[in-house]
């Protein structure tokens, strides 16, 4: 394991008890066992056997806070050479994840339901993933929350532990001063330089978002940028 930030951090989200429909309620209590990653076992080692839990050794993905699945989903069906690890926490959306999983027949997406620094922390080993998509985060809009945002200097030193000398860091938004703290803080970072490509090459390129819809509706711009991580 490595020796990236381990101290604690301000969660960047707040559980909603959003309602939960009968359909994905049966689906996590019987497709989570299938596709969900079980909670850290305080006596096992915490780090994931990535190539024990997809049951193939291929380059993983993850993507953070993904929302109901859509884009996760669509993107593990177009890119089946590769493993997808999705995390969120809110019960419902993992549900409409499930559903999805289990109607396109997909077998190379796990789910975990646990806070995203933790899994980058403590979870992942170095040098493991092959890219990481964020996309649309909780912009934490107002000046006195901006402590709140996900991407701090601490993800950052994580993302550039656990990504892979080559892979990528997907990264959308449409909030523009949260688009100027994450270019401000990648192009501080080393291990990463921003490519002058379409980020569409991205593994899969990237599905409109219902976030990037609702941000369009308010006549957000759409900000995104792929960073590759360097050796």
């Amino acid at each position: 394991m490595s020796s990236a930030p381990h101290q604690q951090h301000i969660r960047s989200f707040v559980r909603r008890a959003g309602r939960q429909t009968r359909a994905q309620d049966r689906a996590i209590k019987t497709l989570w066992p299938r596709f969900g990653v079980p909670a850290l076992d305080p006596v096992a080692s915490p780090l994931l056997d990535l190539t024990a839990l997809f049951g193939r050794s291929a380059p993983c993905v993850l993507e953070i806070g993904f929302g109901n699945g859509d884009a996760l989903v669509r993107m593990a069906g177009s890119s089946p050479d590769r493993n997808f690890l999705g995390v969120e926490v809110h019960a419902p959306g993992v549900g409409h994840c499930l559903l999805a999983i289990e109607r396109l027949g997909l077998t190379n997406v796990r789910l975990l339901m646990q806070d995203a620094m933790e899994v980058l922390r403590d979870r992942l080993p170095d040098h493991s993933l092959l890219g990481v998509h964020l996309y649309f985060p909780d912009p934490w809009h107002k000046k006195r929350h901006h402590k709140r945002r996900l991407v701090q200097p601490d993800l950052v030193a994580l993302l550039a532990a656990r990504i892979a000398p080559g892979g990528y860091f997907h990264v959308a938004t449409d909030w523009p001063d949260y688009a100027v703290h994450i270019k401000a803080l990648l192009g501080e970072n080393r291990g990463f330089q921003i490519l002058d490509t379409d980020p569409s090459h991205a593994v899969g390129g990237r599905p409109r978002t219902r976030f990037e819809a609702r941000g369009e509706r308010l006549g957000h711009p759409i900000w995104e940028a792929v960073y590759q991580r360097t050796s």
